[in-house]
């Protein structure tokens, strides 16, 4: 059987204020012509259709045209709801649409209910787990401890389990939307971190032929039986290196995994750049970037006069202008900004808890703030899904 897997297509995101609807719907385009020139037999989506749980309008018409498009070619697609997407409002009418052969699957309690297709090796069975937030999904699972890792240890269970009662040979994917060991994050993923631990390792999915994974934005191989498609559109310059791709995967006769990766349309190069305003405006070696989305980096130990007007003389799609003028990291004068990146919001409570106190937080404190960053993001979920 073969498959097309991908994922995170985030319908009415813009890339800094670019609307990128434009781009949203060449891609589907170019979808539903892999489909039909590579006599692909099911369709995966592993999450993130839209970019928040309320999306506009024009998102959801492109939506609705990419369902249209894929019911006519008559193959079968499954979907599963991300942690941007509003479960609930993307499984709205999932009941009639899965007649037309879309199979949303936004319901944790029904992860291990498989949608089952069958080629000439006999049955396939699709388990598609949406995002699951461990504190709505907890008592769902009978974990006792809110952690991702616990919840989609609890689902595969419970796929396991299905799939032992099926007929002898039946082959299996499974669709999810996580944060796995080994993956490669990018800066336009939300943060799902939870306990100060975001990710669960790729052994989670063990006993299944093929796991198709949504969230991260770089495609990728974490085994040969786990993988990411990745986004097919950049949405940040973090993403500028990322080869945009989706996956075409290979069923054989015994669930043995080949894969190969199809590019997506690039509606625009992305580039990064960095050093003084005078070097980045004269350097030849930037020719190739004038036609392409420009982050630029100013080192200069001044602030340049008119700099986004003069860059945009020569890189006239400059996007994003950052201002970091090279000092010893104990310089006093080093941004607030810059001293932070990288660090987690945990870290950054602790760091300044230790700032006030003259010591930082013991294991008790440590575990007051974890609980208080996870109770928020509990707090923000049970919100957007009420919304």
């Amino acid at each position: 059987m073969r498959l097309l897997h991908t994922s995170d297509w985030h319908l009415g995101r813009a890339f800094h204020r670019v609307n990128m609807l434009g781009a949203q719907a060449e891609f589907i385009g170019h979808l539903v012509t892999a489909v039909r020139e590579h006599a692909v037999d099911a369709v995966v989506v592993s999450g993130d259709v839209y970019d928040r749980a309320v999306p506009p309008l024009a998102a959801v018409e492109l939506f609705d045209d990419a369902l249209h498009r894929l019911a006519d070619l008559g193959v079968p697609t499954v979907m599963i709801s991300g942690n941007h997407d509003s479960a609930r409002r993307l499984g709205v009418g999932a009941g009639l649409i899965g007649r037309a052969g879309i199979h949303l699957r936004t319901e944790p309690a029904a992860g291990a209910t498989p949608v089952v297709l069958a080629d000439e090796h006999g049955d396939v069975a699709f388990y598609g787990l949406p995002y699951l937030e461990p504190a709505l999904v907890k008592e769902e699972f009978g974990v006792e401890k809110a952690g991702h890792e616990a919840v989609l240890a609890a689902a595969m269970e419970r796929v396991r389990a299905d799939l032992a009662t099926r007929a002898r040979g039946t082959r299996s994917v499974v669709l999810a939307h996580a944060f796995v060991t080994g993956g490669e994050a990018s800066d336009s993923e939300r943060d799902i971190t939870v306990g100060g631990v975001a990710a669960v390792p790729a052994g989670v999915f063990d006993g299944v032929d093929y796991t198709a994974l949504g969230h991260l934005h770089g495609c990728q191989t974490i085994t040969e039986r786990v993988r990411y498609s990745g986004s097919p559109l950049a949405y940040s310059f973090s993403e500028a290196d990322h080869r945009k791709t989706m996956w075409l995967v290979d069923l054989d006769a015994h669930g043995a995994v080949t894969a190969e990766r199809i590019d997506c349309p690039v509606p625009r190069p992305l580039a990064r750049m960095r050093g003084p305003l005078e070097d980045l405006l004269a350097d030849p070696d930037l020719t190739r970037h004038e036609d392409a989305w420009v982050e630029a980096t100013l080192t200069d130990a001044v602030r340049p006069a008119d700099p986004m007007a003069r860059l945009t003389e020569r890189f006239p799609h400059t996007l994003s202008l950052v201002f970091e003028p090279e000092r010893a990291p104990d310089d006093p004068d080093v941004s607030y900004a810059r001293r932070l990146a990288g660090r987690s919001d945990q870290e950054i409570a602790e760091d300044f808890v230790a700032h006030v106190r003259g010591a930082g937080p013991d294991e008790r404190e440590q575990a007051v703030l974890r609980n208080a960053f996870d109770a928020v993001r509990a707090d923000e979920a049970v919100r957007e899904v009420a919304r």
